[in-house]
């Protein structure tokens, strides 16, 4: 089994350990200090920031957020940290996301602001950087983690949608049996992968490329996606909003394209079924991952059914099959799935 492997099979107790830290003691204790400060009317805004999957959580937390009323921006911590840096002020609560809590343009961030402006942490590493330099650090309780991003990604993911629900006065009983259910599909489907990962390793047949897309929070998983292609295997790949790739990058489809849709139910689940259907129709091929069974008499579309209905959550389990399939490419390349070989898994360098 590769290390790679390992760690995404650890997925459904670093979500366990997160959920039950939340609950109780420490982490209930932090959950409810960030509501505090949020209810006390100081704050305008919030600016979620982070660096490749954190600032890809940054994005899906702007979706959750917003959609309770909460005004929120995602916005790359390089860019905020050279580029829009007169964003951040007194009114504005900033949470800063990284797995490791020492990625250099957090790190500088963190060192450039003036003491108004408060920052709250989303980190792995109770004792990094981040988290003794924020005023409030949600842990995400994934254990160590050495590969490409798996277990912190779908950890922090969830601390990420608990924020969104306390300051909202919604995180309550229902919401953890809809976790404990979510971590039952997630262990589900690493355990039975054989049910569709031989026919999607088929279908994309080690493609020179590959297309991920999606919209809303699941976005954050085609991102997540396409940067394990290109980290764990070396495979170019793009992680697209799917309006975006109307506007021009449907152009590349013809024989031989293959991509995959991330399809929850919900807002723009028939325009995902439309873009599945004209990627086939333009000769490309199309994995479609779902959690409402769509009717496709089409052999060049593969579904993959995620049995979750929660949409804000359908980030996490969709994730799982991308997970196996990257780790399967790098293995039948004779590659060791999830090894930085031009760089490490912490970036301290710009």
């Amino acid at each position: 089994m590769s290390e790679f492997l390992k760690e995404i099979r650890e997925q459904p107790v670093a979500l366990r350990d997160t959920l039950h830290y939340y609950l109780q003691g420490d982490g209930a204790e932090k959950l409810k200090s960030v509501v505090d400060l949020w209810n006390i009317g100081k704050y305008d805004k919030i600016i979620f920031t982070g660096m490749g999957s954190s600032y890809f959580i940054s994005y899906a937390a702007t979706c959750l957020f917003n959609k309770h009323g909460i005004t929120s921006f995602a916005i790359n911590a390089g860019e905020l940290l050279h580029y829009q840096f007169s964003l951040l002020n007194s009114k504005s609560l900033l949470v800063c996301i990284s797995q490791s809590g020492e990625s250099f343009e957090i790190v500088n961030l963190i060192q450039k602001l003036s003491k108004d402006v408060t920052i709250i942490s989303v980190c792995n590493e109770e004792k990094s950087f981040l988290a003794e330099y924020t005023e409030i650090s949600l842990l995400s309780k994934a254990g160590k983690e050495e590969m490409t991003s798996t277990k912190t990604f779908v950890s922090s993911y969830l601390v990420i949608y608990f924020l969104s629900l306390a300051l909202v006065g919604k995180f309550d009983d229902k919401i953890v049996h809809k976790i404990e259910k979510m971590i039952y599909v997630v262990d589900y489907l690493i355990n039975h992968c054989d049910q569709w990962l031989p026919d999607s390793m088929t279908l994309l047949a080690h493609a020179p490329f590959i297309q991920l897309i999606g919209r809303g929070s699941v976005y954050a998983t085609a991102k997540q996606s396409a940067l394990m292609f290109m980290e764990a295997t070396g495979t170019p790949s793009s992680g697209i909003l799917g309006g975006e790739f109307r506007h021009g990058p449907m152009e590349m489809v013809k024989e031989g394209f293959k991509a995959i849709v991330f399809a929850p139910s919900g807002g723009t689940y028939t325009q995902s079924i439309s873009m599945a259907k004209d990627i086939s129709k333009y000769g490309g091929k199309v994995i479609f991952i779902t959690n409402k069974a769509p009717i496709f008499n089409d052999r060049n579309i593969f579904n993959i059914i995620i049995p979750f209905l929660e949409s804000d959550l359908f980030a996490i389990p969709a994730v799982v099959p991308l997970q196996l399939i990257v780790n399967q490419w790098a293995i039948e390349n004779n590659t060791i799935p999830g090894v930085f070989t031009r760089g490490a898994k912490v970036t301290v360098i710009e």
